[in-house]
């Protein structure tokens, strides 16, 4: 019977799941290779390399096309007798979307749409391949065949030097970038092991939304690998500014590290017009001796913008070899590529930031008598939130509340509540009352909807469906001392009065304990401009909480089931008696948080209001 090693494991289907899929094979290989005594023989570098780019191009067009946990099985064959002369490694992976049939390249041409390049480098690098579909899984299973010239034949020597020679094997197949072939092989690596690395840099670059992190990223990826040192300048991002900045500098030896950023700071290189790597005049003190090598510069240009330069040397070369230049080229191509989206990311929050504090009141209100909190955590932070909320003095003793929620999120959210928050603020301090409020407030988003021209003006992009409005609105009255009291009592607390326009219930939560809901759900502002709106008028009594979520909280999601099925919510308002108002709020936050491992896929917000 052939002897065989087998590992396996299961994969999340999103986007880390290439990049452990790559260390997965990794470990398993270098686990193997410590074994006695034959898989340390056939373990080479050709073997690892084509497995971890079959095993990333397999689980990232699992996680594309089927979007389900993957299954990876890596099994190492020995050679049987009188089957195949030499061993081998197969490969399974398997989805959980067996009626989503798999495409060759062909198929997808035909139609004219693109892909299917990952089973032809299936077919081209592995000895047998094929498909399995069962009931439950879709399986691609490949072969490849064991290396013809073995890593390393051990030759014999005592048990311990055996040993570390397989541990040292196992080493450089978990640590990569820690090992560099020969300058002889550099051919050889470039046309077997270069798509790995390509595939590797791309994963990890795209992954990058800060621009230092992905110039850190750039040198440890080409250090030792394809040079001995290498530093990153980028240019400024302005319009005007253009002024490089050494961002970051990589040596193999890292003793020699701030002695190459100081000649490199001396002449930094001037931006490209186009790509295209080009020699660059050697750092006389670039190795900290008087060693001298090839230097190249690689600008950074995408979309016809230079976004800074990719210097690297290698030391005992008079220039680089052409298939190592293009190799750097495709790889200077994905740096400039994520840099340019780091900074895209960068604008758009910067953007999404500024936007977002426009549409949210500078600070809450000190209401006379009211305690007041407020949770707000949009889910993003590139992205303008749908939620809002405000409290402001409407004159003559009132102050008036609101927490909102758009349809959606991004701009066509933000131009809602840019509407929605002036309007409501306006038509406040003109002295009308709740439901007038509403009224108005839902005529002129009504209003808006109907104008559907609107969304032709500024292009194919925008969104010019109708945005719809959830909206607790109300307004509170406090009670000074001896004031409003039944049987002339000491008084204080509030009058308040508000109304709910398709948004979660406002809860009450009263001195005794007691919770109950404090409106009526009604219509969503926006659908429709003859709705007419009703309010409801209580007592806040000194110690009876008011508290108003969006539905970010009740709708907070752990499997089937939310945080507000069975009352949920008011459950854990029960629980908050004799807490303050900042207290409620951050309990309702943690309850929230602590509802599922998975973070809070919808925008949050809370205000809590308690009589004094």
């Amino acid at each position: 019977m052939p002897r065989e090693f087998v590992s396996r494991t299961s994969l999340p289907g999103n986007q880390l799941a290439a990049s452990a899929a790559r260390k997965f094979v990794r470990a398993a290989l270098a686990e193997w290779t410590t074994e006695e005594p034959w898989p340390a023989e056939s373990i080479g570098d050709h073997l690892v390399d084509d497995a971890v780019l079959l095993v990333s191009e397999l689980v990232t067009n699992a996680v594309i096309h089927a979007g389900t946990t993957v299954e990876l099985l890596c099994r190492l064959e020995s050679a049987a007798p009188g089957g195949r002369e030499e061993g081998g490694l197969v490969v399974e992976v398997s989805d959980h979307h067996p009626a989503r049939v798999v495409r060759d390249r062909a198929e997808l041409a035909r139609e004219g749409r693109d892909g299917g390049r990952g089973l032809q480098l299936v077919s081209a690098l592995s000895e047998e391949w094929g498909i399995t579909y069962r009931r439950e899984l879709k399986t691609i299973w490949c072969r490849l065949a064991a290396d013809r010239e073995p890593a390393g034949t051990l030759p014999p020597a005592p048990e311990a030097d055996r040993a570390l020679m397989r541990g040292l094997r196992a080493t450089e197949i978990l640590a990569p970038t820690a090992h560099r072939l020969p300058r002889r092989h550099d051919s050889e690596w470039i046309n077997r092991g270069s798509l790995s690395f390509l595939a590797e840099a791309s994963d990890l670059l795209a992954g990058q939304l800060d621009e230092d992190m992905v110039a850190s990223l750039a040198g440890q990826l080409l250090v030792p690998r394809l040079a001995d040192w290498c530093a990153v300048w980028l240019f400024g991002d302005g319009p005007e500014g253009t002024e490089p900045r050494l961002a970051r500098v990589w040596h193999a030896s890292e003793s020699s590290i701030d002695g190459l950023r100081m000649v490199l700071e001396k002449e930094p290189p001037p931006p490209a017009s186009r790509a295209g790597a080009v020699p660059w005049p050697w750092p006389a003190t670039a190795q900290g001796t008087d060693a001298v090598g090839a230097a190249l510069a690689c600008p950074l240009v995408t979309g016809g913008r230079c976004h800074g330069t990719l210097l690297l040397g290698r030391t005992g070369l008079m220039r680089f070899p052409d298939e190592v230049i293009g190799l750097i080229e495709d790889f200077a191509r994905r740096v400039a590529l994520a840099v340019g989206t780091a900074r895209q990311y960068t604008r758009q929050a910067m953007i999404s930031r500024v936007l977002q504090r426009g549409l949210l009141p500078a600070g809450l209100g000190a209401v006379p008598g009211v305690d007041t909190a407020v949770v707000y955590e949009p889910t993003r932070a590139d992205v303008v939130g749908g939620d809002f909320y405000d409290l402001f003095p409407a004159g003559g003793g009132r102050w008036c509340f609101a927490l909102g929620d758009v349809q959606g999120n991004g701009p066509e959210a933000a131009a809602v509540t840019g509407l929605a928050r002036p309007v409501m603020r306006l038509l406040a301090r003109e002295g009308y009352g709740v439901t007038e409020v509403l009224d108005r407030l839902n005529r002129a988003l009504a209003d808006e909807a109907a104008a559907a021209t609107l969304g032709d003006a500024l292009g194919p992009g925008w969104d010019a469906g109708p945005r719809f409005l959830s909206l607790l609105y109300g307004e509170i009255v406090p009670e000074g001392p001896g004031e409003g009291a039944p049987g002339g009592g000491s008084g204080g607390g509030a009058l308040c009065t508000l109304a709910s326009a398709g948004h979660p219930l406002p809860l009450l939560l009263t001195g005794d304990g007691a919770v109950r809901p404090a409106a009526v759900p009604q219509i969503l502002l926006g659908i429709t401009d003859d709705a007419r709106y009703r309010s409801e008028s209580f007592r806040l009594a000194p110690g009876d909480t008011l508290l108003c979520v969006t539905d970010g909280v009740t709708e907070r999601r752990n499997g089937s089931r939310q945080f507000d099925d069975d009352d949920g919510l008011a459950a854990v308002l029960a629980a908050c008696a004799g807490l303050g108002a900042a207290g409620v709020a951050e309990r309702i936050r943690r309850a929230v948080h602590e509802y599922d491992v998975a973070p809070p896929d919808d925008d949050l917000a809370v205000l809590v209001l308690q009589a004094q």
